[in-house]
Order: C-alpha cells, then structure tokens, then sequence
C-alpha cells in the first residue's frame, strides 16, 4: 500500500516518527514523508530509511486564512500525485488542513494522530476563549473527514467526544504516546552522590517550566550540594518564556544548558526528571527518561499522570503548584535511595507499556497495515 504521513515540522519525521516510518517501509509499504523543509538533511535521512520526503507548505505557527487555504491547496496537489492508499496526519495544522486535502484528493482512509491540545485548549475563558472556539470548530470540520482518530491518552479522547469534536461512534485509538526505542535509550547507572535534576523541554509556560524553576530555586537556598538542571530551546510564540527571566533562573541557582542534538548524555548527568506540564498527549522526554533507569516527578493532569504510578516510579503533583513539586523532589533529596529503586520501576514500566515496537504495531494495525 502507499502510506503517506504529514507533520508540521519537518524533523519530526525523524525523531518522532521515524522508527515508525521505518516499521511501515518494513512491513513493504510504500511510504511517503510530507512536511515542511526545516532542515536541510531531513531528505537525506529520510532517503536513507527508504522514505520519500515531499515538501509542503505548512507554516506551524499563525492563522491566516490565505496561507492556510494555500497550504490545503498544497496538500491537495501533493496527494493528487502521490495517490496514496493511507494517509496519516499528526499535530494540529497537518491534521485539520491534510484530512481536508486528502478528502479531496479521494484518500480512500484518513487516519489522524492528536499528540497533545497546545497552546489554543490551555484556556478556555478571557482573550483565549475565540481561539479555542475556532480551533475546536476546525478540528470537527477536519477530523469528520477521518476513518479513525488516534490518542496518545484517554483523557484527549473523552475530552473530544465531550467537546462534540468528534462523535461517539467514530473509531478511536489509544497509542500511548509515541513510544520509546528501549536499545537506544537503555538503562543508565546513577554516578551522582548528589541528586541531579532535570528538565528537558522548550521554554513554554504550560510545559511547567516556571514552576520546575522556582522549586529549584527554592531547594538550591536549602541543598547547596543539590543541581537543578534546565535543558531545552527558546520558543517564539505567546507562551514563551523570555531570555531575561532565564538569566533570574540562572542567578538562583538553576543550570540552563540550552538545546542538544543528543538527551542521553543529560539523561545520564541526572538522578531524577521533572517535567511539571501543565499538559500533554504523553509527553516523550518523561518516557526517556523512564527507559534510562530514572524515577519522575510529574503532573497530575493528561498524558502525564500515565506515565507514573504515584510513589512507586515517582510522584505526581498537582499543576501549577510550587510547594507540592518542590516537596516531592526533596523527598529524594532526604532518602536517596529512593532514587534507584522508583528508577528501576520507570524502567520497568517503559518496557512494559511505552515499547516503540508495541507503539508502532498498535498504530499500524488501526490503520489496517
């Protein structure tokens, strides 16, 4: 069969979806990546894995109507040409625009991912209210025209039909998440006779950053011996955190280290993850870290609360509060030993339930592959 999948950012396909790409191709379908041209070497791995990229004109961030018409004119043609047999979209503009295109392009299955809600679904009240009444209009516009809609979490799903967004009827998924590659991020031994804490994400409000921060700080004045690590990119949009209030961060004792080409080697520095989001489909840096040996401190909110069973490979705190997340990482401050047994757990629950190889046969086998 050809497979065609569209992502809003063109190395998503390689890592996010890549073992996923390569499963496909495995299985002998013929299989296309579509996306932006973000980067100059996507073309290159993608050629290597087997997989055909086709760029789109997908801006990620924005609304405005002629671009946004240009892009379902776009995926029309491409899918026109391509004639695929599938089509699978995943993050919002790929979903609502690409279903659209391939409905008119006579797709005969249209399959969507929802990897998380973003910034339009984090308020529903004030300024944000139309935003989140068109999104939620645009999203039921795009996914009517889909055979079936994947989650990476129950809670996304009832939200949905709650919503209207989608029926009752309509087939629905659970993948949870995207999955985890276990041989490449395998179990790392803690070196660290000081706990080490880490947070790996982009500089946005509603990823927990502050919260992760002030916690930090709040502990650094108490645990001196104590690290308290912040790794990730500055995001434009208007949920970014600014460059100035990083450099208070880092005054009060928090490491920012910036973005990586490569986690392991953060994931291996650090004793526990922290990722206080205010939330997810399910996030991938928490299931990482869990296939690498380390114990989570999360939010008790969708698409984090899966990924920890609370007091066992971690805890799980309440969004948006400072005190309760601070309390839970001293807890492994005060009894470090805490910090290799809840990790052998997370370990154990990545390889039970998160596996790339599960993930991908799950999703494969909804789209009837």
């Amino acid at each position: 069969m050809k497979v065609a999948v569209i992502g809003g950012y063109g190395p998503s396909l390689i890592n996010f979806r890549g073992s996923m790409l390569r499963a496909m191709k495995s299985a002998g379908h013929e299989v296309y990546g579509i996306a932006p041209k973000d980067s100059q070497d996507v073309p290159e791995k993608l050629a290597a894995m087997g997989i055909e990229y086709i760029p789109a004109s997908i801006k990620r961030t924005g609304m405005n109507p002629l671009r946004d018409a240009f892009t379902v004119y776009s995926l029309f043609r491409i899918l026109q040409t391509v004639k695929p047999d599938v089509v699978l979209s995943y993050t919002i503009k790929p979903v609502i625009y690409g279903s659209l295109a391939a409905k008119l392009a006579g797709v005969p299955s249209i399959f969507s991912m929802i990897t998380g809600l973003g910034y339009a679904f984090g308020k529903t009240e004030g300024k944000r209210a139309l935003l989140f009444k068109l999104v939620k209009n645009m999203y039921r516009c795009g996914l009517a025209m889909n055979n079936g809609v994947m989650f990476q979490n129950p809670d996304d799903r009832n939200l949905f039909i709650e919503l209207g967004i989608i029926g009752k009827n309509k087939p629905t998924f659970i993948t949870n998440g995207s999955g985890v590659d276990l041989d490449h991020f395998c179990t790392l031994p803690v070196k660290h006779d000081h706990p080490v804490f880490l947070c790996i994400s982009r500089l946005l409000r509603e990823k927990g950053v502050r919260e992760f921060a002030h916690a930090s700080m709040h502990l650094k004045k108490k645990y001196p011996q104590a690290q308290f690590r912040l790794v990730g990119p500055h995001d434009p949009g208007p949920d970014s955190i600014s460059e100035q209030t990083v450099e208070k961060w880092k005054a009060g004792g928090v490491e920012y280290i910036g973005p990586v080409d490569d986690v392991r080697d953060e994931l291996e520095k650090c004793s526990v993850y922290v990722l206080p989001s205010y939330r997810e489909g399910t996030p991938r840096s928490v299931l990482e870290a869990m296939s690498t040996g380390r114990p989570i401190v999360t939010t008790d909110t969708p698409g984090c609360r899966e990924t920890v069973i609370d007091g066992d490979n971690g805890f799980l705190v309440p969004v948006k509060n400072v005190p309760a997340l601070e309390a839970a990482m001293e807890k492994f401050i005060t009894t470090p030993k805490l910090i290799r047994t809840m990790g052998g757990k997370s370990c154990d629950l990545a390889t039970e339930k998160y596996d790339v190889n599960k993930v991908n046969a799950t999703i494969m086998k909804a789209m009837g592959l």
